[in-house]
């Protein structure tokens, strides 16, 4: 089999482990909001929210380096 299809396996097995262990329900209190969720998906929210800020860092720094490449040609 290819190593990509264990790695993949791997980490789906290790995802659904990490999804039973922490189906707890907590509490999140930020200013005046307070929301309940089981802490598996605060974690899956987390991350999607550290890729996302992470895309748009890269996609900002690339502009940044070269702004006569990203400019539309007329």
């Amino acid at each position: 089999m290819n190593i990509k299809l264990y790695i993949t396996l791997t980490l789906i097995a290790l995802a659904t482990i990490f999804i039973v262990q922490n189906a707890n329900v907590v509490e999140l209190k930020f200013l005046f909001w307070t929301i309940s969720m089981s802490r598996s998906l605060m974690f899956v929210f987390l991350v999607l929210i550290g890729i996302a800020i992470g895309w748009f860092l890269h996609a900002h720094m690339l502009h940044k380096k070269n702004p006569k490449q990203n400019k539309e040609t007329p």
